[in-house]
């Protein structure tokens, strides 16, 4: 799939295959899951903040409350879809159809939270979006990685396998701030030295 550089400004129609399939919205453990990965952001706000594998906004719409700008990726569009109706009434929010590490935004950034989409990366995959990631994070941002540590069909690695391949990146380019498993999710944080 190519990725779209166009930003969208107004919220499309809701298609209705955009139903949440992975029923993200009922999931408790989700809601967890998103407050632990707020808590374990070292900074109060950042200036600007990128999300890899937005998917339905939902840790969008809370992560947005800690940035002045955001853009969220995703490369579903009937994820995004439910993202921006979501946001919709976040101007600072901004979404583009991007799959990582196929493509990435020109700009930098002083946050960059990667959830759930490292775990569809191949091996190949996962080495140029870290190289993507490492040109993007600005020196003293930080990168928040955050994976469920089970394993489906369609995913390609399990979230121990992405974490450990970004604390590789230590401590020539990275610096590694924490680490914790809550229930059956790993997450990290990083420093860009």
């Amino acid at each position: 799939m190519e990725p779209s550089s166009a930003l969208l400004l107004t919220p499309p129609p809701l298609p209705r295959e955009a139903e949440d399939s992975w029923r993200f919205d009922a999931l408790g453990c989700v809601r967890s899951r998103d407050d632990v990965t707020l808590a374990s952001l070292p900074r109060a706000r950042y200036r600007s903040a990128l999300e890899i594998g937005g998917a339905i906004g939902l840790l969008t719409e809370k992560l947005q409350a800690r940035c002045d700008a955001l853009l969220s990726l995703e490369p579903s569009e009937s994820a995004q879809a439910r993202a921006i109706h979501r946001c919709r009434h976040l101007p600072h929010v901004r979404f583009q159809r991007m799959d990582v590490p196929h493509g990435a935004p020109e700009q930098t950034f002083d946050l960059i939270l990667v959830s759930e989409r490292g775990a569809y990366w191949n091996l190949r995959e996962l080495a140029l979006a870290q190289q993507r990631i490492l040109e993007r994070l600005e020196p003293g941002g930080h990168l928040v990685l955050v994976h469920w540590t089970g394993q489906t069909r369609d995913m390609r690695l399990d979230g121990h396998a992405v974490h450990d391949a970004f604390r590789q990146l230590t401590p020539r380019h990275l610096r590694h701030l924490r680490g914790e498993m809550e229930g059956t999710y790993r997450l990290d944080v990083f420093e860009r030295l």
